[in-house]
């Protein structure tokens, strides 16, 4: 026989011997995976599949169709509980098949999950019993590097309500270079990761009774988190909300076009959840706050903003706060026959620097911020404030002037709440108010011309109160003569009100002391 012959019928039959033993192990490991499945499989869930095929070269495995449905069904066969899913195709590459025969675990390069539709039919919540009944069975099943999921939909049901608290569209995700082992399993986040990225076309997300959160899209990263068309929503009407709440109590209502936290940086830290940013930009927020005085008053004490950033019990750190093109507008009413007061702030940029939580720090820098807008539509408003967290006795500055202010812009403000409207033009007002938890110290100037004001009878809001009238326009003074009027005020803070009612009266009480 010639060296060629040989030669052939040895590649012939080394070939023969590797899809020998390839078929052979393809076989093997399709009847052996279902198994090891099943024996491996101590989670509350069944699955099932339409196809399981394995793929020795180039070491894929490939399932279709998958359907998990807990094993333990409720006594009320209409009832549900639990994660129901189904998930068109699930790829695993380049997976291990030493690892497999000897420790009966899947060891692999990636996982690709395509179109998972998830829902969790939830009584509480409660995420730490999801991971003990779902997540934590599959890290002794299967181990891999990276995990890919594409086109996925998810939604949580509370059973109690029977109603969607969370629900999310088009969700794509990246998880790469996933490091698991028994010491990171005993963290907070049981992996750790170099990489992700995840992004969704919609959310919508029940927070409490009260409010949801919805959002167009979201895409976030290691370094960043975008969301476009944010929106926080009550979930009643005025009228509604002030009867489901006991005690007074701010009703909000904000919409941005888009919010980005960029350079972020979170996780835990011995147990300790932390999280820093350098900057989060917010543009064209729309947001109102609303609150009616029906209920009764909340005689809690209230913090300054000092103390509830200092309280904060995790590290929280964020250089740059910006909010941009936005608009602003406060609402109170003492019932709802008149209609509301408001006060509007248009054209609004704020600038917050050196935000952080006291939490673990003996030395901080004051959190500075800066505000420029349109009070009332068309007077130039800068506000400048600034205080320090780990400062016990909660001391603040706030300085801040406003030019050109036409005080009949005033009248959607003052006509409900006071009963009264004013005409009058204030050519500049500034304040420099410094104080704390229990006081605050005041120096007011303003230059104005031409004041009066008209109060209307309570009986009947359309009539002049003529006498009033009469005798509050011989008090006031109604020309500051092209000077500016000052004025120093001492005003005692009220414990259960906010640091803004705090502001209001100490700026009050500046312009009656200089118009009386």
């Amino acid at each position: 026989m010639s060296l060629l012959k040989k030669t052939i019928i040895s590649i012939i039959s080394i070939l023969t011997l590797i899809l020998l033993v390839n078929f052979s192990l393809n076989l093997w490991l399709t009847n052996r995976l279902p198994k090891v499945i099943n024996e491996n499989n101590t989670t509350l869930y069944h699955f099932n599949y339409d196809e399981l095929k394995v793929d020795l070269f180039p070491s894929n495995i490939y399932l279709t169709n998958l359907v998990i449905s807990p094993k333990i069904k409720p006594k009320n066969s209409n009832a549900k509980i639990g994660v129901y899913s189904k998930i068109k195709t699930i790829t695993i590459t380049n997976f291990s098949i030493w690892h497999f025969i000897f420790n009966n675990i899947i060891k692999a390069k990636s996982i690709n999950i395509d179109q998972p539709n998830v829902i969790l039919y939830q009584k509480e919540k409660d995420t730490k019993n999801i991971r003990k009944e779902i997540t934590k069975p599959f890290e002794k099943l299967i181990l891999v590097s990276n995990i890919y999921i594409t086109k996925g939909k998810l939604a949580v049901i509370s059973t109690t309500k029977n109603k969607i608290i969370l629900s999310s569209q088009n969700i794509s995700s990246n998880l790469e270079g996933i490091i698991v082992n028994d010491a990171i399993l005993d963290n907070k986040i049981p992996f750790l990761f170099n990489k992700y990225l995840i992004s969704c076309d919609s959310l919508f997300y029940q927070t409490n009774a009260f409010y949801t959160i919805k959002a167009h899209k979201i895409k976030t990263t290691n370094q960043s988190l975008e969301i476009k068309k944010f929106e926080y929503l009550p979930e009643y009407s005025r009228a509604e909300f002030v009867k489901k709440i006991p005690k007074e109590k701010d009703l909000f209502t904000i919409k941005a076009s888009s919010m980005n936290i960029n350079s972020i940086d979170w996780g835990f830290k011995n147990d300790v959840f932390f999280i820093n940013a350098k900057s989060i930009v917010l543009d064209d927020v729309n947001a109102n706050i609303y609150r009616n005085k029906i209920p009764e008053d909340d005689l809690s004490k209230k913090p300054l903003y000092n103390a509830l950033l200092r309280k904060i019990k995790f590290p929280l750190k964020i250089d740059t706060l910006l909010i941009r093109r936005s608009k602003l507008v406060y609402e109170e009413e003492i019932n709802f026959i008149k209609g509301p007061a408001k006060l509007t702030f248009d054209q609004f940029n704020l600038n917050a620097t050196h935000i952080q939580s006291g939490f673990g720090l003996k030395k901080a820098e004051d959190v500075d911020i800066k505000v420029e807008c349109r009070f009332m539509k068309d007077s130039p408003l800068n506000i400048r404030w600034k205080f320090n967290v780990l400062d016990l006795n909660d001391n603040f500055t706030i300085k801040g002037n406003i030019q050109n202010f036409d005080i009949k812009s005033m009248y959607q403000f003052t006509k409900p709440y006071i009963n009264a409207s004013f005409d009058g033009v204030f050519d500049s007002y500034a304040f420099d108010i410094r104080g704390n938890d229990k006081s605050a110290y005041a120096n007011a100037s303003l230059k104005y011309k031409d004041l009066d004001v008209t109060f209307y009878k309570k009986n009947n809001p359309e009539k002049k109160a003529k006498l009033k009238n009469t005798v509050v326009n011989l008090i006031i003074k109604k020309d500051s003569k092209d000077t500016s009027k000052q004025a120093k005020i001492e005003l005692d803070r009220i414990q259960e009100k906010s640091f803004y009612n705090f502001l209001w009266r100490s700026i009050a009480e500046s312009l009656k002391k200089i118009l009386i």
